[in-house]
């Protein structure tokens, strides 16, 4: 039997859609009222790296850099033209707006497709789509994360639809190639935009391609379309390793430079600070990332439930349809960061365990889906067995407390991510504020010699073009440790050459190297727990 036409929503997942942009339209409006949009560092760094593409002294694309991936730079970027979408922070929220209703059709679809197969959905299959779709679209975490530039709903947009697309092939593969292919095809795009996302897309790609080599290789209609399928996934990580080759003559600067995950890491052992617990230790790696993830869906006793359902969900899926099997990529997100915080490349912190602080616990939201999914495997079996309404009902209602109640514990705490940003984010703020209100103050005309790499939200704040700012950015990369004709290490050696101004932050790059003869202290602005910040006044200002 063939499967049913899958190239269009019907109204079902258009409904779903619907709701999904409501509610991300009510928790941008709330969270942007309160100006909670630029909390996370990484949002302002975010925003801040798609603008110097644009504006900049050195404009191009080598302003992405060589940490973050670029796909979610470049799709802010359009938004960014705009200064008030710049320095609200707006430009960098509307991608994630929009993948965040991607991603909840998506859950919809995926729960649907894979419980109904070829057949027409019975109720026991739209019941658990929707409930696997209220899950991941009420969770209060993701809420807030998507009304900011950070990459995690980007990502898990394209991590579920990928997974939807798997899916579909892997059902499609017995019966019809060319449904197959054609899954197989809109996969692969899902799967290169992860890829050109976030880290985690590769691991995602590594375990999809060997689940369509394992699918498809057997059929000989499909051997083709597989090994298509293994190039795109490919391509991305090539691509990248090549442009890090090519720019910082290291394929690898991502991974080990010095501005990599790694290289804060071991700066953070060398000061002194303890290693994580879960470093070289997989088990204490997989609690930490784990624990965060119950976190991100409940606060309290309400966790224990979740990772029963997490249990269950494989079980289900091995005991009762080994057809499902295509759910279980759900859990790459698992061994992934398993492996990157056992290998000291990300440490997650939660609160209560040591050293008792909030660092990365949003990373367990890439969890949310494979939860989602699981409680709707659970709720699809209980409903079989249902023999009437009243049992029936008893179950949905069953779903709806303890999705209500779990929700509920996370807004009574605040959602992790949220207090993680708040928390991490006041001393900050206090600073780039303080900073940013003195910086108004100057001629619109000046240009200043600052590092953007910690305290740019200080510019965002102000106001002030980044095209007048000299930076890091402005050198080339491929000339190391520097670069001799540089704007950037000119401007260190002689600021009154250059600028009128010099912002340094105790410890930073400027504060370490600009040649400060010539310079005269004009302000000094000191906030607990923050570096101090000197204002100098270049003799070129002076005249």
């Amino acid at each position: 039997m063939k499967p049913p036409p899958r190239d269009k929503w019907d109204r079902e997942t258009a409904l779903v859609a619907q709701i999904a942009a409501c509610a991300s339209f009510v928790s941008f409006v709330f969270y942007s009222q309160h100006n909670y949009l630029l909390l996370y560092g990484d949002a302002v760094a975010h925003i801040n790296i798609a603008r110097r593409v644009f504006d900049s002294l050195t404009p191009g694309l080598l302003q992405l850099g060589t940490v973050w991936l670029p796909l979610p730079h470049l799709l802010m970027l359009p938004f960014l033209l705009s200064d008030s979408l710049w320095q609200s922070g707006i430009g960098g929220s509307l991608p994630s707006l929009a993948a965040y209703v991607l991603a909840t059709a998506g859950m919809f679809r995926l729960g649907r497709q894979t419980l109904s197969l070829y057949a027409e959905p019975n109720f026991a299959a739209r019941a658990a789509a929707w409930s696997a779709a209220v899950i991941y679209g009420a969770n209060p975490n993701l809420l807030y994360l998507q009304t900011t530039a950070m990459t995690e709903p980007l990502y898990l947009a394209f991590f579920v639809w990928s997974v939807v697309y798997f899916s579909e092939f892997a059902h499609a593969a017995e019966s019809d190639a060319e449904s197959a292919r054609a899954s197989l095809l809109r996969c692969g795009g899902c799967l290169l935009g992860a890829c050109l996302t976030r880290y985690d897309g590769w691991f995602l790609a590594a375990a999809l391609c060997l689940a369509a080599l394992v699918t498809g290789w057997k059929h000989g209609e499909l051997r083709r379309s597989v090994a298509k399928f293994v190039v795109v996934a490919v391509l991305a990580p090539a691509l990248w390793l090549a442009y890090n080759a090519v720019i910082y003559r290291n394929p690898l600067e991502f991974a080990n430079g010095p501005y990599s995950a790694r290289a804060i890491e071991q700066k953070s052992i060398a000061e002194g600070v303890a290693p994580h617990p879960g470093s070289h230790n997989f088990t204490v790696a997989a609690s930490y990332f784990l624990k965060s993830a119950e976190f991100n869906v409940a606060e309290g006793k309400w966790q224990v439930i979740w990772v029963a359902l997490l249990l269950l969900g494989p079980t289900i899926i091995l005991f009762t349809n080994r057809r499902l099997w295509p759910l279980l990529l759900l859990a790459v997100p698992l061994p992934f960061y398993v492996l990157s915080v056992a290998r000291g490349n990300t440490p997650i912190y939660v609160p209560g365990w040591w050293p008792f602080s909030y660092y990365n616990t949003r990373y367990g939201i890439e969890l949310l889906p494979a939860m989602a999914v699981c409680a709707g495997l659970a709720m699809h079996l209980l409903l079989r067995f249902a023999q009437n309404r009243a049992t029936k009902t008893a179950v949905t209602l069953g779903v709806l407390i303890l999705v209500a109640g779990s929700y509920a514990s996370v807004r009574r705490a605040q959602p992790i991510c949220f207090r993680e940003a708040w928390t991490n984010s006041s001393a900050r703020i206090a600073l780039e504020t303080e900073v940013a209100t003195n910086i108004r103050k100057l001629p619109h005309d000046a240009r200043l010699l600052m590092y953007l790499g910690d305290h740019v939200g200080a510019l965002q704040q102000a106001g002030f073009p980044l095209r007048q700012v000299i930076n890091e950015g402005n050198h080339r990369p491929w000339k190391e440790p520097a670069d001799p004709d540089g704007l950037w290490e000119h401007a260190l050696a002689d600021p009154a050459r250059f600028v009128d101004l010099v912002v340094a932050f105790d410890g930073d790059p400027v504060a370490q190297h600009v040649e400060k003869r010539d310079l005269t202290s004009m302000i000094v602005v000191r906030t607990v727990g923050q570096p101090a910040v000197t204002i100098y006044a270049t003799r070129r200002w002076q005249r």
